[in-house]
């Protein structure tokens, strides 16, 4: 069965997440969202691809991502130098690709990394059914650790989101539709916490509205994170169009069933 009409949902939540798009070495950003290289990173990961390996059949993949909770930025400030005492080296190389020295010698890197803490996703991974059945048993008994886009950050459980709530352990991960479509579904992935803070007076929402951006051909935002290969020696990202669009949950809270204060509908607006 290679019906393209059923996705994953994966829920990509932990301490700390770190989603670069630019980056050097003194300074690794985060973007405020899972990139698609690093999806398809983690995919490749439980997989057992290593870094030469051909990533072919994961480009393929579309992706949606639903932020279920933002979460906050931390900055990560610290010093590297060679223990040995010699100069570091600097950015460039020479003609062997070998690094050169410093010049004038620096001893000393100040370096800053950024992170996101605390913070929720939901992806939706659409593609060929017998290949997301391959990937959901690949998440299931990953190869590699797995990590949120750098490897100091693992991944809470669960990380393989059902159909069946109440079963994450179910062997058939498969939502049908599309990753919008599924996303409209997948329940809401915030902690007590989040939830609290977005209703009020400590009392959770009965519903939220959650931004999500999808894989668009059409779509007017361009993002430049879709990986050649992850081979180290032969980096470089193709670009990818995609939109922004909104999604209407219901929070599965009791008081689901009382009727929303409208005031504006006493005067049929």
């Amino acid at each position: 069965m290679n019906d393209p009409t059923f996705c994953l949902a994966l829920r990509l939540a932990g301490p700390l997440q770190s989603w670069g798009g630019r980056g050097q070495f003194n300074r690794r950003d985060t973007l405020d969202e899972p990139t698609k290289s690093g999806i398809l990173g983690l995919l490749a990961a439980a997989q057992g691809l290593r870094r030469q390996d051909s990533i072919e059949k994961l480009l393929g993949l579309s992706l949606g991502v639903r932020t279920d909770q933002p979460g906050s930025l931390l900055r990560d400030y610290h010093t590297v130098s060679d223990h040995r005492g010699r100069p570091l080296p600097s950015a460039t190389v020479n003609a062997k690709g070998v690094q050169r020295p410093t010049s004038p010698p620096k001893y000393t890197h100040i370096t800053q990394r950024f992170y996101l803490q605390d913070a929720v996703f939901v992806t939706a991974v659409n593609g060929p059914t017998d290949l997301l059945r391959i990937l959901a048993d690949a998440l299931r008994s990953p190869a590699f650790p797995l990590a949120l886009g750098r490897r100091s950050c693992p991944p809470t459980l669960p990380l393989l989101l059902t159909p069946d709530a109440t079963n994450h352990a179910d062997r058939d991960a498969l939502w049908p539709g599309l990753p919008l479509e599924v996303l409209r579904r997948v329940p809401w992935q915030a902690n007590d916490n989040h939830r609290a803070s977005r209703g009020h007076r400590g009392k959770p929402p009965t519903a939220i509205d959650l931004p999500v951006t999808v894989d668009d051909e059409h779509g007017d935002d361009v993002r430049i994170d879709v990986p050649a290969s992850f081979d180290p020696l032969h980096r470089g990202f193709n670009t990818r169009r995609v939109r922004q669009e909104w999604v209407h949950l219901s929070t599965g809270d009791p008081d689901d069933n009382q009727p929303d204060h409208d005031p504006f509908a006493l005067l049929g607006w």
